[in-house]
């Protein structure tokens, strides 16, 4: 360390309760629960990284270009995309030199105070690569020779770190028309680790997903159906669910725009599936078939075993510029209020009450958890809640959910942490904040006297481990 560096170490109470009874409680608690093995049930990192076991390319390829809480937060400061390395759509020009790009998140690394992203950022720089400087314009070459000195080493290489972390099992997240090559070569490498994929049938299954026409009939080539019928694009949609059981699936996961369900007469599945195909569909059309294919995956969850997840309430791409420029997934998509009460009725009606199915619901629109969500999942054996999930994946937000909907649904209709990332050297940091978050909620309940110390150190483990393990069959 250089004589103009300034020493960082994160705080080991970070999280905590200031008061002193209440932190000491928390302690305990998070030392009982800190080297749990991470059950990641549900993310979306890449499962070439663990096929490949390639060491990660340098540290603004790594940390920049590809986290969109990043470049979102540098983006409404006038960062440009481009200057960041974040690839454009038509292939025109971007900055290639990653140390410019690193000297440019580091000169704005302040913009990251107070969120989640500088405990993420912070932990991976100092908890998994060492680097025991504060970020700052002045220190950046220095941080950036660091990590990339590191990123070379063979103990921080993919599946290293993967063991490092001590994950018990890490799920990615796929299409219905993915080959699941990664997967494969990931099993049949003899590697231990478990890298497990999700079922995510958005491109199939949304009639406004860009190239669904196109992606039905490669549907209909892998599965070698007739999805010219609604019956065959079912049996489609089984086929290869079935495939991905294969490579060792255990759930699906749905990211439609609400969580709106119908369970309509065959004949007008057909109908409404026929008008679709045809590109025939109105707004309306299309809003109605995402919504009975919900409940069509229900009871395909039903048949094959599958936990199924849905991860309403976004907006999408709600900059068009930026969307044009780079495509999906860079930032811009807002949380909007979402109904679950009267959305998932239809679904609910028919498959509420069957212990065999297992639907975890996520929101962006926290005013639900206490009003719909946790009263819905404090009665329907079919359903549980998911964590805070991205806006809400935050120490206030998961310190609210948990006043809010515990009352009234308990711990155990919920599923503990999952960390929904693309980003994998977040994923100790992460897991980290829950548990944190959750002992204090805990300790807080045992200083009040609401709960004895014997079950908050059991509900501790729960959280953290158990309660995924359980939801997911992991």
């Amino acid at each position: 360390m250089t004589a103009n560096a300034r020493p960082f170490a994160l705080d080991p109470d970070r999280l905590f309760p200031a008061e002193s009874r209440s932190r000491d409680i928390a302690r305990a608690l998070y030392q009982s629960v800190a080297g749990l093995p991470i059950l990641s049930p549900h993310g979306h990192c890449d499962p070439q990284w663990f096929a490949d076991d390639l060491p990660f390319p340098d540290p603004a390829r790594l940390f920049i270009a590809p986290d969109h809480y990043v470049h979102r937060m540098l983006f409404s400061q006038g960062v440009a995309p481009e200057s960041l390395g974040v690839p454009r759509v038509d292939g025109g020009p971007v900055e290639t030199d990653p140390r410019k790009i690193w000297r440019r998140f580091a000169a704005h690394f302040h913009l990251f105070r107070g969120t989640p992203s500088w405990l993420w950022l912070n932990h991976a720089f100092v908890e998994v690569l060492g680097f025991g400087e504060r970020l700052s314009v002045d220190n950046a070459d220095r941080a950036y020779d660091h990590i990339a000195d590191r990123l070379e080493r063979p103990e921080f290489r993919p599946r290293a770190l993967f063991e490092r972390f001590a994950i018990e099992a890490l799920t990615t997240t796929e299409s219905p028309l993915d080959d699941l090559r990664h997967h494969r070569k990931i099993k049949d490498s003899g590697w231990r680790g478990r890298v497990l994929t999700a079922f995510r049938p958005d491109p199939v299954v949304d009639p406004d997903f860009p190239g669904f026409a196109d992606n039905l009939a490669a549907l209909a080539r892998l599965a070698d159906e007739d999805v010219s019928t609604f019956a065959g694009y079912l049996a489609a949609l089984a086929k290869r669910r079935a495939y991905f059981r294969s490579v060792g699936c255990t759930s699906t996961d749905h990211g439609h725009p609400t969580a709106q369900t119908a369970d309509l007469s065959p004949r007008d599945a057909a109908a409404l599936y026929d008008r679709v195909r045809k590109r025939a569909a109105t707004a309306v059309d299309a809003e109605l078939f995402r919504a009975q294919m919900l409940t069509e995956m229900a009871r395909l969850s039903l048949d094959d075993g599958l936990v199924m997840q849905i991860h309403p309430g976004a907006f999408r791409d709600h900059n068009p510029a930026i969307f044009k420029a780079f495509g999906r997934d860079k930032g811009a998509d807002i949380p909007t209020p979402t109904d679950y009460v009267r959305a998932l009725k239809p679904l609910l009606d028919r498959f509420g009450s069957e212990t065999r199915l297992t639907i975890v619901l996520f929101t962006l629109d926290e005013t639900a958890f206490s009003r719909e969500l946790a009263p819905l999942a404090g009665h329907y054996p079919a359903l549980r809640l998911g964590p805070p999930w991205w806006f809400l994946d935050s120490p206030e937000g998961m310190r609210r959910f948990r006043e809010t909907v515990t009352e009234t649904a308990g711990f155990y209709n919920t599923v503990g942490f999952n960390d929904d990332t693309r980003a994998f050297l977040s994923i100790p940091a992460r897991h980290d904040m829950s548990r944190r978050v959750d002992c204090a909620f805990l300790a807080r309940l045992v200083a009040e006297g609401r709960l004895e110390r014997d079950e908050a150190f059991e509900v501790a483990h729960d959280l953290a481990y158990g309660l995924a393990k359980k939801a997911y069959k992991l």
